[in-house]
């Protein structure tokens, strides 16, 4: 069973969205999704100031399975990205929930329709066995 922090929301895409209570975010991937992956090789980061809307591609994860396309969970503009991930995207691995963050959004909404909590996010993952 992956490890979920119960003060984050996830989307149906594995990505993860904390909320500072201040109109920005933070986004990164999942335990499971990580987990799926596989060994993290290459994060393409988006561009501070792209803006994005829900559900667009804003980068892609590779690993030494596969690669997999990255989904903003919401509308907003990226702020900051996670330049550590250049030289060191394992981090995403050891550290989805910490270190392996992706980006930070400034919301252009503060809605977060249809993202999970933790327990409906495990509940997603328990109906993929």
């Amino acid at each position: 069973m992956s490890n979920l922090p119960a003060n984050l929301r996830y989307a149906e895409s594995h990505e993860w969205v904390l909320d500072h209570q201040d109109g920005t975010v933070t986004i990164g991937i999942t335990d499971h999704a990580q987990e799926a992956l596989g060994d993290v090789v290459f994060v393409e980061l988006p561009e501070v100031g792209q803006a994005l809307s829900k559900g667009q591609e804003f980068g892609v994860i590779e690993s030494v399975k596969a690669a997999s396309d990255l989904y903003s969970p919401v509308n907003g503009e990226v702020i900051e990205v996670n330049e550590a991930l250049e030289d060191s995207p394992e981090t995403v691995n050891e550290a989805p929930y910490e270190g392996g963050w992706i980006m930070k959004v400034r919301l252009t909404d503060t809605a977060f329709e249809g993202l999970l909590d933790a327990d409906a996010y495990q509940a997603t993952l328990s109906s993929d066995d």
